[in-house]
């Protein structure tokens, strides 16, 4: 699947005979680094060298000085170019794919390659202080920390590094999901204004996953500090009957239990999102978004002071959209919306949700999707194996027959920095990921 980059900027450089940009290249809304037209070309070059064909066309060079909407126009192709390079997990997993993104954000932050600390936090609170090199990435940080604690090495796969924030009130929000080949320490340094810690959480949506986690004792006690919290934060919904027993089994330290009963709790395992504004029933709506177990729930205070819960189920959707829409009046922060096409009854319709964690919603969307289509998967291949050769394949040909859905972003045209100009314009920018 496509990761979420854009290119927000492009910055004109003061340099002998003009007509040189500096790319703003972001992931997942936050900046990654800095890049020119030039160095991308290199590294593209390299790319090519390893994986040919594979390697999706690169914007052509300009011979001649370029202007605005020259450089506007090399923007948009750099940032498809970008989506369209990490289809492939084979370049995404590369070294040189891994090596570019490195110095890219090392080079932009000006942080060089020394050793340093780094606190890996716990669903409890607690951390893990790590002795680390500040170029390590996401996944060597996450495997150091999990073996660590004596994770089996077969389960890290269920286990992701998050940026989130402690809130004073006791509310916590997760920001955004780390990206492998990310460097957390240099992006911890970049994003210091929103006071973030780097943490470690599950990664899937579907609970019953958690049955292939109980028998290590490591990853029963991960499971479980997050359970923990999620009923401390209120992410969940027992009754009244469950809560008792919750606390009752929690008192006996019965973590296996716990987490038994747990998954039949409302909205365990769900990544829960700070409130935010949809137009569904009506525009203008405070809603607070749960997503998980192939739905989005939102529980949706109408304005006659009532409240309604929607539950939109991933099956029924066809496709969504991320967008920037620019400054928010103060300009504070960037506001951004994630709008899904959903079959109501028989009928298409698109429903938006004004939330700062678009991408965060766009990344639990997809992972939904992996898990269905894993499982569809290997269901398939259980079935192959016991029917009779006579039903084989029409059978197999039913299964295939799935979902299409498509995934994508209207990323913000961004911007020349230049005096009294135009902040953005928009543009639209498909992406299929599945």
């Amino acid at each position: 699947m496509k990761l979420h980059f854009s290119i927000t900027a492009a910055e004109e450089l003061r340099e002998r005979g003009g007509g040189r940009y500096l790319y703003s290249v972001c992931l997942e809304g936050f900046l990654l680094g800095k890049a020119r037209y030039s160095q991308l070309r290199r590294w593209d070059a390299q790319l090519r060298q390893l994986f040919g064909n594979a390697v999706p066309a690169f914007p052509p060079k300009f011979y001649l000085v370029m202007t605005k909407s020259m450089a506007d126009e090399r923007r948009s192709q750099l940032e498809q170019y970008l989506q369209n390079v990490t289809l492939d997990s084979n370049i995404t997993n590369s070294d040189v794919f891994i090596a570019f993104f490195r110095k890219l954000q090392q080079d932009t932050f000006k942080i060089q390659t020394e050793r340093a600390f780094l606190d890996v936090y716990l669903a409890d609170g607690s951390n893990i202080r790590l002795d680390i090199q500040t170029s390590d990435t996401a996944e060597r940080i996450l495997e150091v920390t999990l073996c660590k604690m004596g994770l089996s090495r077969e389960l890290i796969k269920y286990f992701s590094l998050f940026f989130f924030q402690d809130h004073d009130d006791g509310a916590l929000s997760v920001v955004k999901k780390v990206a492998e080949f990310e460097l957390p320490y240099v992006s911890l340094q970049s994003m210091k204004e929103l006071h973030c810690k780097l943490g470690i959480r599950k990664w899937y949506m579907d609970p019953s996953l958690d049955t292939l986690l109980m028998d290590c004792r490591a990853s029963l006690n991960l499971l479980y500090m997050q359970a923990i919290q999620e009923v401390k934060r209120n992410w969940v919904k027992p009754t009244e009957g469950q809560m008792q027993e919750l606390e009752l089994l929690q008192e006996n330290a019965n973590k296996a239990k716990f987490l038994e009963l747990i998954r039949e709790v409302q909205f365990y395992g769900y990544v829960r999102l700070d409130p935010c504004i949809c137009d569904y029933p009506e525009g203008g709506c405070s809603a607070d978004i749960y997503v998980g177990n192939n739905e989005i729930n939102c529980c949706i205070k109408l304005p006659i002071n009532q409240t309604k819960e929607v539950s939109f189920k991933i099956n029924r959707l066809r496709s969504w959209q991320v967008t920037f829409l620019g400054a928010t009046k103060d300009g504070e922060e960037d506001t951004l919306e994630l709008r899904f096409e959903y079959n109501d009854s028989g009928t298409w319709q698109w429903i938006i949700l004004y939330t700062k964690q678009a991408f965060l919603l766009s990344s639990c969307l997809k992972k939904m999707i992996s898990e269905q289509m894993m499982k569809a998967s290997k269901e398939g291949q259980e079935m192959e194996i016991e029917m009779p050769k006579s039903t084989k394949s029409s059978k197999k040909s039913s299964i295939q027959q799935k979902q299409v859905v498509h995934s994508g972003f209207i990323s913000r045209k961004r911007f020349l920095v230049r005096p009294n100009e135009e902040d953005c314009v928009f543009e639209k920018i498909r992406e299929e990921d599945l």
